[in-house]
């Protein structure tokens, strides 16, 4: 995963949005009840061939102090968690766990320790941190709740090891009293659709302002175009692998045959 080399570039003219937008949310005597205000360096991510990640800077001001949480959630799915028994001395999939609402992608960072951030009830209520997420089974192991605990373990232990569950305590940096930044960081098999970019100020333990920013991951150029036809035509697309796959093995065999 590579990030944008150009960002130290871009700082000066990051800060002077930002300043821009302090201008703009606290210049007038009615904007004072809008407390926070933030915005992304990016609203899209453009994902072509050859795409091995990216790096998204959040920037913006509060109107006095307080902490601040980024939670980035991505496009939600159904997912199977499945754990192996060992049978007649082989191991095998024996028992699973298929949770709904699971997001594909899922992202925190604070200006501080989460623990010290607020109480569980309130991180719990805006689904900051990962161990927050609600993840709903749709199937029971058969032997009660208990059993539940291993199988949420390992589908965010597989999510985080894949790089699509991140946290980042402390990784809000404040630039003076009111400004913040942070950086999000897309590994390549982050998944296309919408994300939602949740900003939270947080104020004597509760949440005294929020702002959601939407953030579009798309594929685009022939990656898009296979994609498609993969989706729209699976069996022309199956057929076009399989005969791909024969014409290498071909011309990998006549090569070598002639050396």
């Amino acid at each position: 995963m590579t990030g944008n080399p150009g960002w130290s570039g871009r700082l000066p003219a990051m800060v002077a949005m930002v300043v821009t937008v302090v201008a703009v949310a606290f210049g007038g005597q009615a904007a004072w009840a809008q407390s926070l205000a933030a915005d992304l360096s990016s609203h899209l991510i453009a994902i072509s061939t050859g795409f091995v990640g990216t790096d998204v800077v959040l920037f913006g001001a509060t109107d006095g102090p307080g902490e601040v949480a980024v939670v980035v959630i991505g496009p939600k799915n159904r997912e199977t968690v499945w754990r192996k028994e060992q049978v007649a001395g082989v191991w095998m999939n024996r028992r699973s766990v298929t949770f709904d609402q699971v997001p594909s992608y899922y992202a925190v960072a604070t200006s501080r320790s989460l623990a010290s951030l607020a109480p569980a009830s309130v991180l719990t209520r805006h689904e900051i941190g990962v161990e927050h997420v609600p993840l709903d089974p749709v199937s029971d192991p058969g032997a009660g709740s208990p059993l539940l605990v291993p199988f949420r373990a390992a589908l965010i232990r597989e999510k985080q090891q894949e790089g699509l569950y991140r946290l980042g305590d402390g990784q809000v940096v404040f630039l003076g009293q009111r400004l913040f930044r942070t950086t999000i960081s897309f590994p390549a098999a982050v998944a296309t659709g919408t994300y939602s970019v949740g900003v939270f100020l947080i104020r004597d333990g509760d949440v005294v302002s929020a702002q959601t920013t939407p953030l579009i991951v798309n594929k685009i150029g022939i990656s898009a175009e296979i994609s498609e036809v993969a989706q729209r035509q699976p069996v022309l697309y199956g057929l076009a692998a399989v005969i791909g796959a024969f014409l290498i093995g071909w011309l990998a065999g006549s090569v070598l045959g002639r050396l």
